[in-house]
């Protein structure tokens, strides 16, 4: 299902078009379109997953590995403590906090059938790469996309 400015459901993708490009009907140019922004759409679930420190974001993934849940639920409490989340602008803090709890709850109740283990596990690398791409972004060190 393609979106109007050229984006999928997955995501959406801009390009400038400095050297005549031609938009075909799928989002793909025909020209020299070069490729300015790259952005993941994400669910509420997703975007509700805070930023935390690189070593609590580590800690978390670690509960979440052998205590499919704990970590996530953790987490749901440093929003409380301040830690940024893609969603608190539109959402406020309390409902980022009870999104998160709702996702650990999820993990919780679904480990039995394996699906919130791995669920928990991902849930735990998120958290990991947004902390590594927060840090890079504060040290203005340049990243790969």
């Amino acid at each position: 299902m393609a979106q109007k400015d050229g984006g999928t459901e997955h995501g959406s993708l801009k390009t400038e078009d400095n050297l005549g490009a031609k938009s075909l009907g799928g989002g793909q140019t025909v020209g020299g379109g070069v490729v300015v922004e790259v952005r993941e759409k994400k669910g509420p679930l997703r975007a509700a997953i805070p930023t935390m420190p690189f070593p609590l974001a580590v800690i978390c993934l670690f509960l979440n590995t052998f205590i499919p849940g704990l970590g996530t639920f953790i987490s749901a409490f440093t929003v409380l403590c301040g830690a940024r989340s893609e969603l608190i602008s539109e959402r406020g803090v309390c409902c980022v906090f009870w999104l998160n709890v709702a996702a650990a709850l999820i993990q919780i109740l679904t480990a039995v059938i394996m699906v919130g283990w791995i669920m928990s596990i991902f849930w735990g690398m998120d958290m990991v790469i947004l902390a590594i791409s927060d840090g890079c972004r504060d040290q203005g060190i340049p990243q790969d996309v």
